[in-house]
């Protein structure tokens, strides 16, 4: 299956509880898809929201193509994605519930070429459940390493 992965959004996993995931389209200018194919993108503060019925993508950092030969955009733009209409409405629905937000989990391309950006509505874990989380995953690994030595 053709789903190229160009940068994954770790740190959400870590502090949100990931509840629903969306895939959107992004408009994006020539150098900005260079640059997505080179692998230079930074998903870490991004986040999406709402704007009258549309969904724009903030603080998503894709820096500068450097071979591009027109004036330079802000690697920090305001990028629009493309979703459907029934999609949109339903993320309208979510939105307005306290403590939601909708996040990038990952920006890939698809076997079209098109780049895509998976959008995840998470709920923000607090100190407590991470630390548990951290716990967890640990006696798990622990219990994995105690398997393989017992064989």
């Amino acid at each position: 299956m053709g789903q190229k992965i160009v940068s994954k959004n770790k740190k959400a996993f870590h502090d949100y509880h990931i509840e629903q995931t969306f895939e959107a389209g992004m408009v994006l200018s020539g150098p900005e898809v260079k640059s997505l194919r080179a692998g230079k993108v930074n998903l870490r503060d991004g986040y999406a929201q709402l704007k009258d019925g549309e969904v724009f993508l903030y603080n998503v950092h894709i820096s500068p193509y450097s071979y591009a030969t027109h004036i330079d955009q802000d690697p920090l733009r305001v990028r629009k994605l493309l979703m459907h209409r029934r999609e949109i409405r339903k993320l309208i629905g979510k939105l307005h519930e306290k403590g939601i937000a909708l996040i990038p989990l990952k920006i890939y391309f698809i076997e079209n070429g098109k780049a895509k950006v998976e959008l995840a509505l998470a709920r923000g874990k607090k100190l407590y459940d991470k630390r548990a989380a951290l716990k967890e995953r640990e006696s798990n690994r622990e219990m994995e390493r105690s398997m393989r030595h017992d064989d």
